[in-house]
Order: structure tokens, then sequence, then C-alpha cells
């Protein structure tokens, strides 16, 4: 900050987010910063260079001020899987955040930072943003590099901003998306130098068509949810959009997918943590075995030992084609179904979670049920299309006001159009700036 009071001072020109301060996702690499994914496996662990994304904020001017927390290297979706426990929403402070990004959406809705880093492998942005009443992206795959982020599944990990609003998400991914040769899955897009806020201008939602899916309301668990989807799309044909009613093949099979096709990439991507080559290593050495194990056993937690099993049988012999092969070419299928439902529609629309955010340990013992919160997400991460979350509305419960998220989903690469779209339908929703109470419930 002195920094750039100096460089004000003296004239210089500044970046576009410069004195913005910023929290990190803590699977994101910071020079100098320990950075741990949330687990006892890299406790201590002090990176010696920045995760390209957090460089690129950097360059553009903003100020990191901390990092977040997540659920153990993003395996989960309510931010309670950690050693460091469990993040609060804080719109009720007995309730999850959603997850694995729960610090990065909570840390923007309770009013610590304007803007956080968070990455989504199945709706791990989009999902927080929606229980925590913020603006999440997930951008198209590759167009964010993921050169620093420490991986779960690298074919669906995204890296994306969470925000106040879907204008401050575009200032981000002006300075994010870019063609980095650290990362070899990266592209640029065609556009000029600032797509996203430009392409902000002037944005309308006159003549635009809307694709509500119709199995997305019957996989709705809250009535209320669906409530404010439908008040938000209202507002959205009086602005002049059509709402077209939409099938979308595979949704119910896009749970099953993602589990088979993710576990079996977290199986490959932690196997380089065996208490050796770095990280946690146990003091009860006796042969090089049971030092690898037991080095595993006591820093990595229940949910991502349970990843672990279950990636290495569907990739194990025998099991290979039954699983994980035949999950691919459901992945293949869905994107395919994606494809042909988009085909005249400027994005497909429903809820970002079929529930409110749920009470603590409400889901925790159930790991079908909390698989079942990502429902509406993890296809387009299978997919690789680009996604965001908008608040729509809110729902009482408990006593509680908890907000809901409306999800946006278009083409591959169409990031910047579907940027406008939302923001255009983030106006015409036009909710009061109410904001939760009390940052000492985070």
């Amino acid at each position: 900050a002195d920094d750039l009071d100096a460089r004000r001072a003296a004239g210089a020109s500044l970046g576009p987010l410069a004195g913005v301060p910023v929290g990190i996702k803590d699977n994101l690499c910071t020079r100098g910063l320990e950075t741990t994914a949330g687990s006892r496996m890299l406790q201590g662990h002090s990176p010696l260079f920045d995760a390209s994304a957090v460089a690129r904020l950097k360059a553009a001017g903003a100020i990191v001020i901390g990092k977040l927390n997540l659920d153990e290297f993003g395996m989960g979706s309510s931010t309670e899987h950690g050693p460091d426990g469990p993040t609060k929403n804080p719109w009720d402070a007995t309730r999850v955040p959603g997850g694995s990004s729960g610090g990065s959406a909570a840390a923007v809705a309770g009013g610590l930072v304007p803007l956080a880093l968070g990455s989504d492998t199945g709706g791990s942005i989009r999902q927080p943003a929606a229980l925590c009443g913020c603006v999440g992206v997930k951008p198209s795959y590759g167009l964010v590099s993921r050169s620093g982020l420490i991986a779960f599944a690298s074919s669906l990990d995204v890296v994306g901003p969470l925000t106040r609003s879907v204008a401050d998400a575009a200032l981000a991914l002006d300075a994010l998306v870019h063609l980095d040769p650290a990362d070899m899955t990266t592209r640029a897009l065609a556009q000029g130098a600032s797509p996203f806020s430009e392409a902000l201008a002037g944005a309308s939602l006159k003549g635009k068509v809307l694709g509500v899916v119709r199995e997305y309301r019957e996989l709705t668990e809250h009535a209320g949810v669906w409530g404010a989807v439908e008040a938000a799309l209202e507002q959205a044909r009086a602005a002049g959009a059509e709402i077209r009613e939409v099938s979308l093949e595979l949704t119910e099979a896009a749970i099953p997918t993602y589990q088979v096709v993710s576990t079996a990439e977290a199986s490959s991507n932690l196997g380089r943590y065996d208490g050796i080559h770095y990280g946690h290593r146990s003091e009860r050495e006796s042969d090089l075995v049971q030092l690898m194990s037991r080095s595993r056993a006591e820093a990595f937690g229940e949910e991502v030992q349970r990843r672990i099993l279950l990636g290495t049988f569907v990739l194990s012999s025998g099991f290979y084609d039954a699983y994980y092969l035949k999950a691919q070419r459901v992945r293949r299928k869905i994107a395919a179904a994606f494809s042909e439902t988009l085909a005249g529609l400027d994005a497909i629309v429903g809820p970002t979670s079929p529930l409110p955010a749920f009470k603590l340990g409400e889901r925790a013992q159930d790991p079908l049920a909390m698989y079942a919160v990502d429902v509406f997400t993890v296809s387009t991460n299978l997919a690789g299309l680009p996604a965001v979350s908008i608040p729509c509305g809110f729902v009482s419960q408990d006593g509680a006001q908890l907000p809901v998220g409306l999800q946006l989903t278009a083409r591959r690469d169409e990031d910047p159009a579907l940027l406008a779209l939302a923001h255009a339908l983030e106006a015409a929703i036009a909710l009061p700036a109410t904001r939760p109470s009390g940052l000492e419930t985070l």
C-alpha cells in the first residue's frame, strides 16, 4: 500500500485493481505466506512463488491481505473438513457457508474483502457464493491459469473470483484471463485487453433467451429456493428476456460421473504426498511402506482418505472399464447434452444450490447427502463450460434470512457475454443492499 501511494504521488500509472484488498483461498500458492490447502499434510509449507492467478492480481495492483479457509484439498461442500475447523456463514453463524471456497465467500459476504480468489472443481466457487449471497464465477476451463493451484482434479479444477457484484468480477477476470506458458491448458480470448468490463457496457436482457431446466425443479430440495428463482426470472421477463423450459439429459448422472472422475484424479494427484518428498512425515518410522502409510494416515482427513480410496478403486485393474472408462463416456454425453440444449439459447438458468445454507454438522456424517448439494454445478465442470452464480433473493429458515443464488451457464469461451447477461439480470432483480450483521460470526 505504501508503494502504491508513492507511485501515485510520483504520477506513475497504477493498475486497474490498485489498492484493492484481496483474500486468497489457501490452495493457491502465495510467496512467503503459509499455503496448506487446509491440510495437516502441508502445515508449515511456505511457497517460493505466487500462483499465476495471484501474481496477475498483484500485477494489477491488488494487495493480498491473507489466506482463506477451505475444505481440505478442496474436497467438500461445506468448509467443515479441515484442521482449522469450520467457517461460519455470516448470515447465520450456525450454518455452513458452502464449500469448498467457503472462506472466500464468507470473507466477501462479511465485508472483509471486496474480492477473493477461489477454485471450482464441482461447484466450489458458485455454491458458497449462492449460500453466502455474493457473486461467484467459474470461467471456461483453460481461461485462467492453474499454475500454482494445489491440484484436486486437474481436468476439472478452475480458478475464479468471488465478489459483491458482477462488475467487480469482470474487473478481476480482466486481470486473470491470459495465456500462461506455465500452464499448457490455458488459452487467450480473442477480444481486447478488457473483454469482460467492456462487455458489460450497455448490457441488456432484451431479446435474450434463457432456458429453465425442468429437471432442476424436481431436484430442488427447498420450495423457497425455486420460488426465489422463479421470481427473478419474472423480473428478467419484464426486462425483455424470453424464458423457455428446456430439458437437460443426464442431469442426475452428473453426480456419480463427477465422483468417479474427480476421485480418480485426486488419488493420482495426492500420491505425491508420501512423507518422503515433502509434506508431513510420521515420526513413527519403521520400514518404507509403514513410513508412507503412517504419514498419509496421520495427515489426511477422513474425506480426503475416502476420496483417495474411491479413486484408487475405480482405477484398479478389473474395475477401470466398469467405472472410470464408463464415467468418461458419460462425461462426453453430458457435454453433448449441454451443447444441444444451449442451441438457440443465450444461457441455461436455474438454482445454484438445491437448498439454502444448512446447519453446521447437518450433513457431515452423510457423504451422499453432502455430494447431492452440488447436483446443479458439477455438470458444467465436466463439460468445461463457464457459469456464474448471482444472488436472486432470500428464504426464511428457522428465523434466519438466507440468500438464494441463481446460476447461468453458457457455451464454452462465451464468458464475456455470460458476464454481460449476468450483469443485466443482476440489475433487473435489483435486490436491496442488505448485508449480514457482525464480523464476529466469521
